[in-house]
């Protein structure tokens, strides 16, 4: 049965003999991996793409983002992305995975970075020509020393990445309408209860037994998901299904009976409700839709 491609590093480092990290001009990367990344696929790595000239689009999990100079993307392991770019396009990317960043740090994981971890983040911002030229230059040096093996290599790079993330929270937090400072604790929580719904979609569906997993009531729990998303804690659970429903009725050749069953709806009418109250459409709909 025909699956999702999934893409390791390891595909992309074959002569520098690292498994968990990898940066490139989009340039190179494209002319290197062209057989591997011509078709939608997904990573069991975390990945962000910097455009600093050309056009284009950038499609994650279904939805459709216009590539332009300033345009970051970031992607977790898991989601699914394509793309079609015109031939002037230019920038960076770097990949590397969760066991790399933090290796290096005691109090410090990519949890803290919402603009990763989060389904209800957004994938994409449009930075200006002052911020994108910084970090154009911050990628540059990790890529100058990720060709070289200097001592420390490694330490450099991490120390790079790190500053590189933290700008770009706060400067995305600084273009945001919500008060992020005073939401902090509360984005913890929120990111531990989508932890949860990544481990535990199939086979729980209720926000009362999250609840109970995160040692909270469903009702403190449903203010944490609401002042962060604008959403009820039985949304988030929902559109997590909806989202895998998706990836498997255009990546593999399930039915969508099949992937009702395997996402643990065993009413597949119900199901099929389910996916047209949330998306509009029903499977078939969206299939013929998205095909075209």
């Amino acid at each position: 049965m025909k699956e999702i491609q999934l893409l390791k590093i390891d595909d992309m480092n074959q002569h520098k003999n690292n498994s968990s990290f990898y940066v490139n001009t989009i340039q190179n990367h494209l002319i290197n991996n062209h057989q591997r990344i011509e078709k939608p696929h997904k990573h069991n790595f975390y990945a962000v793409f910097l455009f600093t000239k050309g056009s284009g689009t950038h499609e994650i999990d279904f939805t459709t983002y216009e590539v332009k100079p300033g345009a970051i993307f970031f992607l977790y392991p898991g989601q699914t992305h394509g793309w079609h770019l015109s031939d002037d396009i230019e920038g960076y990317l770097f990949f590397h995975t969760k066991e790399f960043y933090e290796m290096g740090y005691v109090n410090n994981t990519l949890y803290e970075y919402p603009f990763f971890k989060s389904n209800a983040s957004n994938k994409c911002f449009y930075l200006d020509q002052i911020f994108t030229s910084k970090l154009m230059h911050d990628i540059e040096n990790i890529y100058n020393e990720y060709l070289q093996n200097n001592w420390k290599k490694t330490q450099l790079i991490l120390s790079y990445l790190t500053q590189i993330y933290i700008l770009l929270n706060r400067q995305i937090e600084s273009n945001s309408l919500i008060d992020h400072n005073s939401l902090r604790h509360y984005q913890n929580q929120f990111n531990t209860f989508e932890h949860l719904v990544d481990k535990y979609y199939k086979e729980i569906k209720s926000a009362s037994e999250y609840a109970e997993k995160l040692n909270i009531t469903q009702k403190h729990l449903n203010r944490i998901v609401k002042s962060i998303t604008d959403k009820t804690t039985t949304n988030i659970i929902i559109e997590r299904n909806i989202l895998e429903a998706k990836r498997n009725l255009i990546y593999t050749n399930k039915t969508f009976n099949q992937i009702a069953q395997d996402l643990g709806y065993t009413d597949y009418s119900y199901f099929n409700k389910l996916f047209k109250k949330y998306t509009g459409e029903t499977p078939t709909e969206f299939i013929r839709r998205y095909k075209k």
